[in-house]
């Protein structure tokens, strides 16, 4: 299983709706990638960083998995302008994104 990560950096002059990123943006995820095998989505908010008092180093962070790879890929190949044209209704963050193999 694949877990595909998009993280949302914090910092000043940032801004993220949770509200419109769960209740909207991931049901489109979820709509429009259902059919590519997508097992099922997470959200986190962002609420402090690891030492105490240190800021959260994220606003957000999102989990969607797959069973492999390409069937996230062939998603956002039919999908992704879709998806990705979507940001800007919820944030000004530029999202980072990592792909990785579950192994435990």
């Amino acid at each position: 299983m694949v877990r595909i990560t998009v993280l949302y950096p914090a910092g000043e002059g940032k801004k993220f709706d949770h509200d419109y990123f769960v209740r909207k943006h991931l049901a489109l995820v979820r709509e429009r990638l259902g059919k590519f095998g997508l097992v099922r989505t997470e959200a986190d908010k962002g609420v402090a960083g690891g030492a105490p008092g240190a800021p959260a180093p994220y606003v957000a962070v999102a989990h969607v998995y797959f069973n492999r790879v390409a069937d996230f890929q062939k998603g956002m190949g039919e999908h992704g302008k879709e998806i990705m044209g979507d940001i800007p209704n919820y944030t000004n963050i530029q999202p980072q994104v990592q792909i990785s193999e579950i192994i435990g």
